[in-house]
């Protein structure tokens, strides 16, 4: 299983959020390339990028210092955020992206999904980001009425290879993921799923292992220190 760091950007900066809310920002550094360089100096194998701008205003907003980021990995890079048409997709790939995210855009529009998958296969991962249940959109900031399972199913047909399922409740909490849905949500595909929200502890990490999960994105607890990632990564290797 791989654990991936997390570096979400507003306004050029490392934040974290806590249960996706804007109001409630802690800015960790204003050099996310530095702190993409630190991850990647610690053994990480890949990066996890959200444009939290993009992600409320329906398209990308730190394009910028996306490429910057992804200019100076050695590891490949996965970005998601306000990615909502096709062209957007060809861009991110076009600057060195190895995977796009979409969220809402599974939702909303599920054509460009399939049209994504068709031309891209598996550079294309849907995010499943639920909130009792049902998916929220639009950066976390509106709610849906499709289960997380429901959209999994959907977008399995459509051709989706691989997805992101956050308990949204639990993202920025460290108060542990939702085990519980996370089981129920794997137990409906065989595709890979990798897991965000609440991871705080290694033990996390090995449970998450042992369900089966594909990776785990672990934020707030790499900028809190709550977590090494090299003492993470060796103790799912």
């Amino acid at each position: 299983m791989d654990v991936i760091p997390a570096i979400d950007l507003r306004n050029g900066k490392c934040v974290r959020l806590y249960q996706g809310d804007y109001a409630q920002e802690t800015v960790f550094s204003e050099d996310p390339v530095g702190i993409a360089l630190r991850w990647q100096a610690a053994g990480a194998r890949r990066l996890h990028l959200v444009d939290l701008d993009g992600a409320a205003a329906g398209e990308p907003r730190n394009t910028a210092a996306i490429q910057q980021i992804v200019s100076a990995m050695a590891i490949p890079v996965q970005v998601g955020g306000g990615i909502r048409q096709f062209e957007i997709v060809r861009q991110m790939l076009q600057i060195g992206v190895q995977r796009v995210i979409l969220g809402t855009a599974a939702v909303q529009e599920p054509a460009l999904v399939e049209k994504a998958c068709r031309r891209f296969g598996p550079a294309i991962i849907v995010s499943v980001d639920a909130r009792d249940g049902l998916v929220s959109t639009h950066g976390w900031l509106e709610s849906s009425s499709i289960t997380a399972a429901e959209l999994v199913q959907q977008m399995t047909t459509l051709g989706v290879e691989r997805f992101i399922y956050t308990d949204v409740a639990r993202d920025g909490t460290l108060a542990g993921p939702n085990f519980e849905a996370i089981e129920a949500l794997k137990a409906t595909t065989n595709l890979p799923i990798i897991v965000a929200g609440g991871i705080s502890t290694i033990s996390h990490i090995q449970r998450l292992s042992q369900i089966g999960v594909e990776g785990a994105i672990v934020g707030r607890a790499l900028y809190t220190g709550d977590i090494d990632l090299a003492e993470a990564l060796a103790a799912v290797s």
